[in-house]
């Protein structure tokens, strides 16, 4: 009874942790600012996020995770201790933990993030994939025997996958996501207008005038960046058409995931996805025009769920309700007597 079982969604671009019988209670970047020379934390999460690009030599604003999974073990492992203690307190009760994962990790991967996770403090460390997660968050019942797709677009990869019967029936998880639309801006941005702008103001232009389909109305954002010919400071508006455009290629490249998990899709699944239709969800999913796009090459109903960011965190909290009867895939308790 004085347990705190949590779930997190330990994303590339930001961690949230959903404790059970209150719902999501953290939502910060996936950011960690370090003091080099006493190997000390300065800062995690949001204040650790306005450090990027900003520190001075001794100071570095590392994401200790890239393309969903963990690049910096002790990093990680620091960082996940803040956020456990920071959600539900200091207590001699370590808490079960589910975290979830991208679809396509391999073993190697999977085991780094259990023993990140056991070592940051969990009685109980288990796994569930994030496109079960999102079907959860978003309220359907993954236990019918019919086809649902879900498209998550999250920071650092894309899952399309396809499930009926509480499974994954046929998956694809790319490593093209939010950050790789961030990166496509900044590489745009430089090369029309000799200009260089940070990520900060990379994910500013997405939020307010990405685009992945033509808008009806055109829209405009200032940025602010460093002009690389006069080294000066410089000032230019951007328009939703240029964003667009510095857009296409990761857009088009989700598109072709989307297509390709489709054609190897089962008969009767498609048809199920035919007529329920694509369900999207993570942050991505929120750049203009996304959903339409995809309605429009797939010629199937795509829709946002309705809390596209916080879906897989609350899903992968729901499903701590089933968590003893997890299959082998997606516990490991094998690790917990390491760590009792």
């Amino acid at each position: 009874m004085f347990r705190k079982d949590i779930g997190i969604d330990l994303g590339t671009a930001s961690v949230l942790v959903y404790v059970k019988n209150k719902g999501v209670i953290l939502q910060e970047p996936s950011v960690v600012a370090l003091d080099q020379d006493k190997d000390e934390f300065l800062a995690v999460g949001e204040e650790a996020r306005k450090m990027l690009g900003r520190t001075p030599g001794n100071i570095v604003a590392i994401r200790p995770l890239k393309d969903g999974v963990i690049s910096d073990y002790n990093i990680t492992r620091r960082m996940l201790k803040h956020f456990i203690n920071k959600s539900v307190g200091k207590s001699f009760i370590r808490p079960r933990v589910i975290v979830c994962v991208p679809s396509g990790i391999t073993e190697v991967e999977k085991r780094a993030v259990l023993e990140a996770v056991y070592e940051a403090g969990a009685k109980k460390a288990y796994l569930i994939e994030e496109p079960i997660a999102a079907a959860i968050g978003a309220g359907i019942d993954i236990t019918e025997p019919d086809g649902i797709m879900i498209v998550d677009i999250g920071g650092g990869t894309t899952d399309v996958a396809v499930i009926s019967l509480g499974g994954i029936v046929v998956s694809k998880s790319i490593k093209i996501a939010g950050d790789d639309f961030d990166d496509a801006i900044v590489r745009y941005i430089k090369d029309k207008y000799n200009m260089m702008i940070g990520e900060r103001s990379a994910e500013k232009l997405k939020i307010k005038v990405g685009s992945a389909y033509k808008r009806e109305e055109e829209v405009f954002q200032e940025i602010k960046g460093r002009n690389l010919l006069t080294g000066l400071p410089l000032t230019i508006s951007v328009s939703s058409s240029e964003m667009l455009d510095a857009l296409a290629e990761p857009v088009a490249e989700i598109i072709s995931t989307i297509h390709s998990v489709l054609e190897i899709t089962p008969p009767e699944l498609a048809s199920d996805i035919s007529d329920k239709g694509i369900i999207m969800t993570g942050g991505g999913s929120l750049l203009y025009g996304m959903d339409k796009l995809i309605n429009e090459k797939m010629q199937i109903e795509t829709t946002i769920a309705e809390d596209p960011v916080s879906c897989v965190a609350i899903g992968t909290g729901k499903s701590l309700d089933w968590v003893s009867i997890l299959d082998n895939d997606m516990a490991r308790e094998d690790l917990s007597s390491k760590y009792r």
